[in-house]
């Protein structure tokens, strides 16, 4: 088989994901987060994603990846089953038959060479290899294409569906011709041998993009009379495809929603993978009802189907809480019996949507080990991606990154075609402190970094300055190769440039950087930078020294310090202010200190509620830190400055409905300290409500995040 590349998602839905695209599936693309994220890991500029040699793995699970056919007749008219092949010809009878083509010769008619054909595919297929390479049946092959344009319609499709039992390769030359011969003939056939000649062309393995061009431009005609059938198989047909031509989307999607309520569970299964592979987007209001019909009748649905309705979640970006708890359940009880590729299509599918279950993590986790021999290096690589983005520790499953790390070792030779899949794998060990040294060193090397380069398809600069940025910071021994200076400012060079364009242009992020400014005295005092640029974010840096003053941090400002001497903090507190932060006129009572100083805190509400509904609530303690700022006690370790590093974060920054920070997230957080900085995050549960809020509750929330982390 022809080895191929497929990428995923180049449509972009409009779900609550759209614009934080942080899933290995799209992660080599300079596209936005909501804030701070400048995504990691895959391309998502081409339409198809890799297949390999059927035979490089030992096959672990058998699949029926057609097994919908199966749910009703309607699909034997236009598909061909594999599982059910023709009583099996003596090789006695093959041997005459190849006797008549010498004697015909040249008196053959189209029914003959189309009835031998038929009939020789009926051979057992051990001795296939002997008929193909018989020179007779070479001469019938001739004998298929002089008489090409005389056959019947019916007979070009016996002849195709005999080339699919004969196992022709799907390189074969004689199949151009056909796929010549039936795209002329695309207006002279019906629906059903339309979809049943695009099947056989699926069932050789052939790519014929012209005959699928045909074949949509004439379905359009044929959308309105559809039944369920038709339509899933069609489905099926794009997604093998790869493609579903823009002008089929909607009224694919109106006659998807017609007839949902009549799908059986394995062709809600196809429909969905059909839609994955194509690429196709459907309006958000229909994957979810598509992913309710799933859902109601989950228990039903084969691991292959239940899989199929995970990958095009992981491609809408929709999380579908009934769906994913119904996973929580089903995954646990199905895995011990799930394949290698089943399971890592979970595991991504659960990153991508952020959703951390460590009941679904740790029954993967638990059946990976003994599935490594039948683990591609894409599977090994995405695996250890999908649960380092995830948080899952090394602890949580003490064989789990262990067995992996040493299935890519065993697996080194298939890097050289597949480089991204290396990066993605030591990227996801990186996310949970996992340093296999070996192999750094293999995707570090000028060898390896000058194989990446020369990718057409994929940006892996960005993974090599990410992955190179975290061996500098983690392994502080490392003696092993970096990267070249050159490439390093190429790349940090081309996020800042975007990043300045994208992320530095976001409300919050600009609101923030204004305030700060305000409370600490100056622009100089701010400053808006990619602190460790390999982890492709922004923050807003702020020093101060040992007391609690300010330091300019910005060496591009000239203005002289200002402010500072006039008060201990960068906003000067007064009756007018607490008035203002307060919404009252006397402030005595306020101003009496409370019997205990504790660290000021933002009043939070109770449960229910959210941050800042009715204002900042001023306890006694806050007013007190605001006006005497100087009275808390500074860090005095004779560490001289104090580095912030001010992170405006976003929802998309953690795991669903948690504080468990996403895997770049993570890692970015624990290198800056690495690096000697303090991070104080501007959460988004907090700082997006202030936006609504008047400045003087900004500053004061401000100065408490910062001073409250001295």
């Amino acid at each position: 088989m022809v080895k191929k590349k497929v990428y995923l998602s180049t449509l972009a839905p409009s779900f609550w994901q759209q614009s934080n695209r942080y899933s290995v599936s799209c992660s080599r693309h300079l596209s936005s987060s909501k804030n701070t994220l400048l995504d990691l890991a895959f391309s998502r500029g081409s339409q198809h994603e890799t297949v390999y040699h059927r035979n490089a793995v030992p096959p672990d699970v058998i699949v029926d990846t057609r097994a919908f056919l199966k749910c009703r007749p309607e699909y034997a008219s236009m598909s061909l089953d594999l599982t059910q092949r023709p009583h099996h010809m003596k090789w006695e009878e093959a041997y005459l038959l190849l006797r008549k083509v010498t004697i015909l010769k040249g008196s053959m008619k189209p029914s003959d060479v189309s009835q031998y054909l038929t009939e020789l595919s009926h051979l057992h297929p051990d001795r296939m290899p002997l008929l193909r390479s018989d020179q007779r049946f070479i001469v019938l092959l001739r004998y298929a294409v002089e008489h090409l344009r005389l056959f019947t319609t019916l007979q070009l499709l016996e002849v195709l569906r005999s080339f699919v039992l004969l196992h022709i390769p799907s390189s074969h030359t004689i199949l151009w011709h056909f796929e010549a011969e039936l795209s002329s003939r695309v207006d002279q056939m019906d629906l059903h041998q339309l979809l049943l000649a695009a099947d056989l062309w699926r069932c050789i393995g052939r790519q014929v993009p012209q005959f699928l061009n045909h074949l949509y431009h004439s379905v359009s005609l044929y959308v309105k009379a559809m039944g369920v059938p038709e339509l899933v198989h069609l489905l099926y047909i794009m997604g093998e495809g790869r493609k579903c031509p823009r002008d089929l989307i909607h009224p694919i999607e109106q006659l998807l929603m017609l007839n949902l309520h009549q799908l059986h569970p394995e062709e809600v299964g196809a429909v969905c993978l059909g839609l994955f592979k194509s690429q196709t987007s459907i309006s958000e209001g229909a994957v979810t009802q598509m992913v309710d019909k799933a859902h109601s009748f989950v228990d039903e649905m084969s691991d292959f189907a239940m899989v199929n309705v995970l990958k095009y979640l992981r491609f809408s970006y929709l999380y579908h809480r009934a769906w994913l708890e119904a996973m929580a359940r089903e995954v646990p009880l199905r895995a011990h019996s799930m394949g290698a590729k089943g399971l890592m299509h979970v595991a991504l599918a659960c990153s991508a949507l952020h959703c951390r279950n460590d009941k679904v993590l740790t029954a993967i986790a638990e059946r990976l080990p003994s599935l490594v021999p039948h683990c591609r290096s894409k599977d090994s690589c995405k695996l250890l991606w999908a649960f380092g983005t995830l948080g899952f520790l090394p602890a949580q499953s003490p064989s789990f990154y262990p067995s992996l790390t040493e299935a890519l070792r065993q697996r080194k030779v298939e890097f050289q075609q597949y480089p991204e899949h290396l990066l993605t794998g030591l990227l996801g060990l990186a996310f949970v402190t996992q340093f296999p040294e070996d192999l750094i060193a293999l995707a570090l090397s000028p060898e390896f970094v000058s194989l990446a380069l020369k990718s057409t398809q994929m940006e892996l600069k960005k993974d090599l300055f990410t992955l190179d940025g975290a061996v500098a910071l983690e392994l502080p021994q490392w003696t092993g190769p970096r990267l070249s200076r050159e490439l390093r400012q190429k790349v940090e060079e081309m996020l800042w440039k975007f990043a300045l364009s994208d992320v530095c242009q976001k409300a919050e992020v600009q609101e923030a950087e204004s305030a700060l400014k305000d409370l600490l005295g100056g622009e100089e005092f701010v400053c808006k930078r990619m602190i460790l640029p390999h982890t492709r974010s922004i923050d807003l840096e702020v020093h101060l020294d040992s007391s609690g003053q300010p330091i300019p941090v910005n060496p591009h400002c000239d203005k002289a310090t200002q402010g500072w001497g006039r008060i201990d903090v960068g906003i000067t507190i007064t009756d007018e202010l607490l008035a203002q932060l307060t919404n009252t006129k006397n402030t005595t009572e306020l101003l009496t200190p409370s019997p205990v100083v504790k660290p000021p805190l933002v009043h939070r509400k109770e449960p229910g509620g959210s941050l800042f509904d009715t204002g900042l609530v001023l306890t006694s303690d806050i007013t007190e830190a605001l006006i005497r700022p100087s009275s808390r006690s500074a860090p005095k370790d004779a560490k001289g400055t104090v580095k912030f590093a001010i992170q405006v974060s976003s929802r998309n920054h953690y795991c669903y409905h948690s504080k468990q920070l996403l895997g770049l997230h993570a890692m970015k957080r624990r290198q800056l300290k690495l690096a000697g900085y303090r991070v104080v995050e501007l959460s988004h549960q907090e700082w997006f409500p202030m936006l609504r809020k008047s400045r003087t509750e900004k500053l004061a929330y401000l100065h408490c995040k910062i001073y409250n982390s001295l």
